[in-house]
């Protein structure tokens, strides 16, 4: 049989363009399986960095903690503290207290101690008028207070009311709303005063007054040769005369 057009050499031409387009794909075969060898050594890089971080951030919260109760219970253990009203405590009503009192957390009513000292630290918060010796505050106080000795606010204290005392101390930064009243201090505390600042003019005075009582002394021993020779030249002013 034979075919009209067509060549017996036509055949092999077309099966070669197929061959080549079965050959080329080979190609891409042979990178992939290279690409798959690399990708695993950059997934294993992040994984040392997530294994490193946590220890770094885990080191400093330890020993910041571990001071804050260390300080707070030597203050306790030493007596320095009678009182204390933790972070998360809420005490309402009439709170009578003596020696010290610390605030770290909210005290609502009326706080009253006649010759004790409040402290209200950074967190702390008073709702209450107050009445004590001393009054140091480094946190928020809404009330009226009134110190017999003396009223320090902290760079962090804030304080909404009216305030009485014959001492007052206030840090750069600290936020006071309300009036000022400058009392006198108590007759006990005024007569220490004074006794301290008069017991030095006191001493001077005494080694002033005795200081000239040496010179008046030396001043009377030479005095009587003077009038020795006085009697002495009495006889020749009489022979003078005679003659």
């Amino acid at each position: 049989m034979l075919r009209m057009g067509r060549s017996n050499k036509s055949e092999p031409a077309e099966q070669e363009p197929a061959a080549r387009q079965a050959q080329t794909p080979i190609t891409p075969q042979n990178a992939n399986p290279n690409a798959t060898h690399t990708a695993p050594t950059a997934q294993s890089v992040p994984s040392t960095a997530h294994t490193a971080s946590p220890t770094f951030a885990a080191t400093p919260t330890q020993p910041r903690a571990v001071s804050e109760t260390d300080a707070l219970a030597r203050d306790l253990k030493d007596g320095l503290i009678g009182g204390f009203v933790g972070v998360h405590s809420i005490v309402s009503g009439e709170t009578n207290f003596k020696g010290m009192l610390r605030v770290d957390g909210r005290v609502s009513g009326h706080v009253r101690s006649q010759d004790g000292t409040l402290i209200v630290s950074a967190g702390g918060q008073v709702d209450a008028d107050i009445e004590v010796a001393v009054a140091r505050v480094n946190g928020t106080i809404n009330g009226d207070i009134r110190a017999s000795g003396r009223i320090e606010f902290g760079r962090t204290a804030r304080v909404n009311g009216n305030i009485q005392t014959p001492a007052l101390v206030i840090e750069q930064g600290a936020i006071f709303e309300g009036s000022c009243r400058m009392t006198a201090q108590p007759a006990g505390q005024a007569q220490a005063a004074q006794q301290s600042k008069q017991a030095p003019p006191h001493a001077e005075m005494t080694t002033r007054s005795s200081a000239p009582v040496t010179p008046s002394n030396k001043e009377s021993k030479p005095v009587p040769p003077p009038v020795a020779r006085a009697t002495s030249q009495a006889p020749s002013d009489r022979h003078a005369n005679s003659a």
